[in-house]
């Protein structure tokens, strides 16, 4: 989170001030990629549907989809552009404690699949990908803000 500042001129010296708009960092989540690859297509289809790199006919693909295939409150009304997301905080017993409420997501960068054969070792796909939003919120697992 980040808020700008203004500069108050004054005749001994310019002073800064507190501004006036707030900026959020981006949402960045590393995961397990699935063995069909569907969660990592998932989000290139995403993506791909809001920068339509071969044709326009890739966002008009994205926004003929259903709201079986997007889900959220945007699924209708906004072209499948945003979704809102909910990301659980856990106790070190895996039980959620705290819940961050992101409005108006979506993705901005999937890093690639390494594909590595010499590894000798069990590897995990992940991946990385950024997100875009408006606004958080955190809240307890009761729904009372912080």
């Amino acid at each position: 989170m980040d808020m700008g500042t203004a500069i108050q001129a004054t005749y001994l010296r310019d002073l800064d001030i507190p501004g006036d708009k707030v900026q959020f960092g981006d949402l960045t989540i590393r995961f397990l990629v699935d063995e069909d690859l569907g969660n990592f297509m998932e989000i290139q289809k995403w993506i791909r549907g809001l920068g339509y790199p071969e044709s326009e006919k890739d966002i008009v693909d994205l926004q003929k989809l259903g709201p079986g295939d997007v889900s959220g409150r945007y699924a209708n009304d906004r072209f499948n552009i945003y979704s809102d997301a909910t990301l659980q905080i856990l106790s070190n017993n895996l039980v959620p404690k705290f819940q961050v409420f992101f409005k108006d997501v979506f993705p901005t960068s999937l890093s690639t699949v390494t594909f590595d054969a010499t590894d000798t070792d069990i590897e995990y796909f992940t991946a990385e990908v950024s997100f875009k939003y408006t606004m958080y919120n955190i809240v307890d697992m009761q729904n009372r803000p912080l």
